[in-house]
């Protein structure tokens, strides 16, 4: 695979100060980097989508590599859940928008590297604009929206595509580029029911996964740059921490993708939200859906003190979940048990329903009514938000 052609072009005129020399010394005396190699990577412009778990790494690494400008896509704060995972953010950096956060961090591994930071939701209307100028695009999402914007706008633009995803244990990483292979929808036609594959959020992932993936993404962006080894188009890299294994599958193009294949049917981005089902800011806008009844934790914190014989108050989380907070005098149903379990509840008793963040406890209370009860409500913002509005005395997960 060559290198990128705006690279390749503009790297002959690019210098090396002594310090960078200095600096980049293991690059420069590998064979199959050498100075030209690390010119092309001083030229390069890779954009990352996200600066959470994937990003983390990829940023930090691409930084001291020696990229010559960095963009950053993420519209959201550091928060204290991040920091497990979210390496390039600090306990001083929550509150603080993660763009700047990360900025920072980067002016402190590498000074030479220029950071241009968009603190705003990527959408249709944004995507193609900020894509333009970079040669390399690296989808550090967690939601199939996103995803979906990300290829299409790579496809359109003709940008190669570094995909990264994780789930618990589980972590996968392949290079999509339709000028010379499959694109994400080619692997994924259509995505997934809303609500059938939970976010980290609401499944949990092993604090190291995003470290290993977001390597793995930064090493396939710097092969791009350089042109050394053999990229991972079409192929498919899944990684297993639990065994621990790596497991590769071959990617192939589909002549009837509906964004690169012989006869395109898309050639503009679409209503991505609209297309999955699902917002891409995924659990908030779900939990406040007005079609579903529901009550404030303060709410809900007045009906334990002064009624709390006259409901139900049904907790829809695992069972691992109850260890690190529960509250009193809730009753335990997982999400799967609850539809074989529906018999247990009194139709006439009024039943308030609650998880960590209101997405899970939403789905439920759609179940019951479904099953013809009326008298039911979910706690707007689950957990989270009893614990930050109602009783700051419990942890938030």
């Amino acid at each position: 695979m060559s290198p990128i052609s705006r690279i390749e072009e503009a790297f002959s005129a690019v210098h090396l100060s002594h310090e960078e020399i200095n600096r980049y010394s293991r690059h420069l005396i590998m064979p199959e980097i050498t100075i030209d190699g690390q010119k092309r990577i001083k030229s390069s412009r890779v954009l990352c989508i996200g600066a959470g778990g994937l990003g983390s790494p990829l940023l930090l690494y691409l930084a001291a590599a020696g990229v010559g400008k960095l963009g950053i896509v993420d519209y959201d704060v550091v928060d204290y859940s991040n920091l497990q995972r979210q390496v390039i953010h600090t306990s001083l950096d929550v509150g603080v928008p993660k763009v700047e956060s990360a900025r920072n961090r980067i002016m402190d591994i590498n000074p030479n590297v220029e950071v241009e930071a968009y603190t705003t939701a990527l959408n249709s209307t944004n995507a193609l604009e900020i894509f333009r100028d970079y040669d390399v695009i690296v989808d550090g999402t967690d939601n199939f929206p996103t995803r979906y914007l990300v290829n299409d706008a790579c496809v359109l633009l003709g940008k190669p595509n570094v995909y990264g995803s994780i789930f618990r244990f589980d972590g996968q990483v392949t290079v999509f580029w339709a000028k010379h292979g499959p694109c994400y929808r080619c692997l994924y036609p259509e995505p997934p029911p809303p609500g059938l594959v939970p976010s980290c959020a609401e499944g949990g992932v092993l604090g190291v996964l995003p470290g290993v993936i977001g390597l793995l993404q930064a090493t396939e962006t710097l092969k791009l740059i350089t042109g050394a080894g053999k990229p991972l188009i079409g192929r498919l890299l899944i990684y297993d921490a639990l065994k621990p294994s790596f497991k590769e599958l071959k990617l192939r193009k589909n002549p009837n993708c509906p964004v690169c294949g012989d006869s395109p049917t898309i050639r503009e981005l679409i209503d991505y939200e609209e297309f999955c089902g699902m917002p891409a800011v995924e659990a908030a806008k779900k939990a406040d859906d007005p079609t579903v009844p529901s009550i404030s934790a303060v709410e809900l914190r007045q009906r334990m003190l002064h009624a709390a014989d006259s409901f139900t108050l049904l907790d829809i989380r695992e069972p691992h979940e109850e260890l690190i907070v529960k509250l009193p005098g809730a009753r335990l149903i997982p999400p799967a048990e609850l539809p074989r379990r529906l018999h247990e509840f009194d139709s006439a008793r009024d039943i308030i329903l609650i998880c960590k963040n209101g997405s899970r406890s939403a789905d439920a209370v759609r179940l019951f009514q479904h099953s013809g009860f009326t008298k039911v409500w979910n706690v707007r913002g689950g957990l989270d938000a009893y614990a930050s509005e109602a009783d700051n005395s419990l942890p938030k997960y």
